[in-house]
């Protein structure tokens, strides 16, 4: 993919220091750490390295080194390769299904302020809800297992907390003795589902609240009173919560393309920014509620800089997890069984050798003979500037 003419460090390079101080009473120090982040990535700030290729000896002009961040647009796409090559041997020889999961706009704003907690939440009380669901034997009545992915943002940058899962269309039968299918074009009941799912995560958000988990700052002050807390919730009990199942897809290699299209995101793409004209960012949108059509937004560009950080997770914080017979404690026991009883072999990962440059996968590959390349120097920022042509003025 070509490189876009616009990015998120341009942005932050050209407002980030007016935005960062004239949003002091808020910003905090783990967000002007991603801003200066995202503003070095891939610039002679960080140092660089050089590449020669191990069959036929091609040298490459130095490469920057990324910032590694994982809220950098640029840094997410050797992250995502090295994990799905990590999977591959995973996969089941079965169809698979994509479920998720939607928190109500209505705990928005308490989101805002209970970031790990709520999202711990979402975690668990998805996950309680399909295993539980599946082993009803009134409807598929067996173990499934399923890896979830967090995304907080929707296609305006607004938070919007959502859980995409991936799980094979069955599961293994109670006493471990067979593997059951599910129907061809029918995997969990979604209104079952819902409501599973909105017992459960109200029930668990109401005992963090005993518990003393939440936090109340602001306009949410008055919500510490229990009383007005029980209020506050008690509409949550009287919506649908959206839970959305696609059909059935593809076997396990159609499953490491649609992987990349979940795994390792932020909140947008350099390739969703159009323009930095007056201030004002625009950027594509998709609007679902329009039969998915492509549209344009406008923002001034410290309204565009507040919603992106909106979607900062706490430091530390997995936002990738897995569950059922994939959970990690039990994946070494149980994934063999789940091969052997689908009749098939488990594939080991293939271990491929990269360069460090992390950024164009071009160069994982020689583009003389591609063959593999390797880091033959690394070089620190001042040694580039010594390797630097001198500027104009300052040869003048």
């Amino acid at each position: 993919m070509s490189r876009p003419p616009l990015e998120v460090a341009d942005l932050i390079r050209d407002a980030g220091a007016d935005f960062i101080e004239q949003n002091r009473p808020w910003i905090r120090w783990s967000h002007v750490k991603v801003m200066l982040a995202i503003a070095r990535c891939r610039t002679a700030a960080l140092g660089g390295h050089i590449d020669e290729c191990t069959r036929c000896g091609y040298r490459a002009t130095i490469s920057y080194n990324s910032c590694r961040n994982r809220h950098c647009p640029k840094c997410q796409t050797a992250a995502r390769e090295q994990w799905i090559a990590a999977r591959r041997g995973e996969l089941l020889p079965t169809r698979y299904m994509h479920v998720v999961f939607t928190l109500p706009r209505r705990l928005a704003p308490l989101v805002l302020q209970n970031k790990k907690v709520i999202y711990d939440l979402l975690f668990r009380t998805s996950a309680e809800t399909l295993l539980e669901v599946a082993r009803d034997p009134r409807l598929l009545g067996a173990e499934i297992g399923f890896f979830s992915v967090l995304h907080t943002w929707s296609q305006q940058l607004r938070i919007h907390p959502h859980l995409h899962i991936v799980i094979p269309a069955g599961g293994l039968s109670p006493d471990h003795t067979r593997w059951v299918r599910s129907r061809n074009k029918y995997f969990l009941p979604k209104k079952v589902l819902g409501r599973v799912f909105r017992g459960k995560f109200v029930d668990a958000l109401e005992q963090a609240f005993q518990d003393g988990l939440l936090r109340f700052e602001g306009n949410l002050k008055l919500l510490a009173k229990p009383k007005i807390f029980a209020a506050w919730l008690r509409p949550l009990y009287r919506k649908n919560w959206v839970v959305y199942l696609k059909r059935p897809f593809g076997g396990p290699e159609y499953v490491l393309q649609y992987l990349g299209r979940y795994t390792h995101r932020v909140a947008i793409s350099n390739h969703r920014l159009v323009s930095f004209i007056d201030g004002q960012v625009t950027f594509r949108w998709r609007d679902s509620a329009d039969h998915n059509k492509q549209k344009l937004r406008s923002l001034p560009v410290g309204k565009f800089l507040s919603r992106f950080l909106l979607h900062l997770l706490p430091q530390g914080f997995v936002r990738i997890r897995h569950f059922g017979f994939l959970a990690s404690r039990r994946r070494a026991k149980l994934l063999p069984l789940c091969f052997q009883l689908l009749g098939a072999a488990q594939q080991q990962p293939h271990e491929e050798h990269t360069s460090s440059t992390e950024h164009s996968p071009d160069l994982y590959r020689c583009p003389n003979c591609g063959g593999p390349m390797k880091v033959i120097e690394r070089l620190t920022a001042a040694e580039i500037q010594l390797r630097s042509p001198p500027r104009i003025s300052a040869a003048a």
